[in-house]
């Protein structure tokens, strides 16, 4: 039997899990095109659907955000139809060997510090910032990282006045162990600050491979909760991004610096990236890990004898800045071309925000509270930080 939504798409198979329900691949009878559909069932105890289609649309026409097709009830579902994205960060680490090179994070970094700063200027925080809610996009976008799943997000301020919630303690954990704020896990409300020292968690994943808090043993959630919490405490800064670009550690103090109310400075946490990446002689033209591995893997397969132009591969940065620039210039198109269904195809398919690692499907955990202690900033000074 043909399953339906909204008397337009048609439901296909499943292509991955949300922090609430499933993602199922979809397809628009009239146009043949590919959509993601969410799926939460209407008994579920706490529905997040309809709220997170809410947060959609508050963002739509962001650069990096889904757009939300169609938002109803079918059957026994609340159902969400979204545009079909390609794999996410965590597939696409898998996928290079879990390791980015440094140039592939400083690329990262810029984007991502973007859509956090998008989110944040709509007057909400993520509050499960990890790879899997980060994904590329299909044909003219994949170079183009999307953010998702917006179930655990929520409004830091009014949006008219910019009052800031208030502070509160004895909050319970929200988001993902591995990566959540030192703030978070001894029980503090998360503020814009917490988003951002999640990311520097996920950057130093991605160079590292790994982070000195995963793979701890307990015998209950809780427990491991308060094992990842301890680790993370005792684990400063400097240890953490030893062997890395002292940027890093000035990242991470600038986010510890910051107190609950305040607008962070994403432009000096930009610029700091920025100045590294042009110091190492890098060349922004799009060309991540994985591009670069897909590339090499595309050459291997091409017979011998294959007429070569001017210089093989030669003006293969030339292509993907041109197709950073048509990007710029357009932002339509969801057309999968052959670099995307490799990608798919190397990663096990379309992914819409699957989970993996240490408490990856967010979890609440009974908050206690501690001093988190604060590093003190060293090397350039930031700029100094205003309110909300």
């Amino acid at each position: 039997m043909e399953l339906r939504v909204g008397k337009k798409y048609r439901l296909g198979r499943k292509i991955g899990s949300g922090s609430f329900g499933d993602i199922y691949l979809g397809t628009n009878m009239t146009t043949g095109e590919e959509v993601a559909i969410k799926l939460e069932s209407v008994k579920t105890k706490h529905p997040q659907l309809l709220y997170e289609s809410k947060i959609y649309r508050i963002l739509h026409g962001g650069l990096g955000i889904p757009n939300v097709r169609w938002y109803g009830i079918e059957g026994d579902y609340n159902v969400m139809v979204l545009d079909l994205l390609g794999p996410s960060l965590e597939d696409l680490f898998n996928y290079c060997g879990r390791r980015f090179q440094l140039k592939t994070v400083l690329m990262l970094a810029d984007q991502l510090l973007s859509r956090l700063e998008y989110v944040h200027t709509k007057s909400f925080i993520h509050r499960d910032v990890k790879p899997d809610n980060f994904l590329i996009g299909l044909g003219k976008r994949q170079s183009v990282i999307h953010i998702i799943d917006f179930g655990l997000a929520k409004k830091y301020r009014d949006p008219r006045s910019h009052q800031h919630i208030p502070y509160r303690e004895n909050k319970n954990l929200t988001g993902t162990a591995r990566y959540a704020s030192i703030n978070t896990h001894i029980g503090i409300e998360q503020s814009r600050r917490d988003d951002l020292e999640s990311l520097g968690y996920v950057l130093m994943y991605f160079i590292r491979g790994s982070l000195p808090w995963q793979g701890l043993k307990a015998n209950t959630k809780k427990q491991k909760y308060e094992r990842i919490m301890d680790r993370k405490m005792s684990t400063s800064t400097e240890q953490l991004c030893k062997g890395y670009p002292t940027e890093f550690r000035s990242y991470f103090e600038y986010c510890r610096s910051l107190r609950f109310e305040d607008r962070p400075d994403y432009a000096y946490l930009k610029r700091l990236f920025k100045e590294l990446f042009y110091r190492k002689g890098f060349q922004y033209d799009n060309l991540f890990d994985w591009t670069v591995l897909n590339l090499q893997q595309e050459r291997a397969r091409l017979p011998a004898e294959r007429p070569l132009g001017p210089a093989d591969g030669e003006n293969d940065g030339q292509d993907e800045a041109r197709k950073a620039d048509d990007l710029e210039r357009s932002r339509s198109g969801n057309g999968v071309n052959a670099e995307d269904a490799a990608i798919n195809q190397a990663t096990g398919g379309l992914r819409y925000g699957s989970h993996a690692g240490d408490g990856s499907a967010p979890q609440q955990q009974p908050g206690s509270v501690h001093g988190a202690g604060q590093n003190s900033i060293q090397g350039s000074q930031p700029p100094a930080v205003g309110g909300a």
